[in-house]
């Protein structure tokens, strides 16, 4: 929201910045989104080149496979991922606008 008055204009973003939790929040949710959009990715990635082993009629298998693909897609986003989640980050928060004088 910008309030101008005469010829300045400044942004209510600016003067009260968003919360330390809201910020932390918003970082959580951007990390765990591109996990989520990782996840199917490497899922298809493994099945690709796991091939059709032994491993795959063992019951329970594809269950801790699921597991680990998961887990992998979270830590990969937790380090940055592939930058989907910065982009996410960065929509999420206010722009910053310049109050001119």
């Amino acid at each position: 929201m910008n309030i101008t008055l005469a010829s300045n204009s400044i942004s209510l973003a600016a003067v009260n910045p968003p919360p330390a939790k809201a910020v932390l929040k918003n970082e959580k949710a951007a990390r765990d989104f591109e996990a989520m959009l990782l996840a199917p990715v490497l899922d298809s990635l493994q099945k690709t080149f796991a091939g059709d082993a032994e491993d795959g009629k063992t019951p329970g298998a594809s269950d801790y496979r699921a597991m680990a693909t998961q887990a992998l897609a979270q830590s990969i986003a937790a380090r940055g991922g592939i930058g989907i989640g910065h982009l996410i980050l960065r929509h999420l928060q206010p722009p910053k606008v310049s109050g001119g004088s």
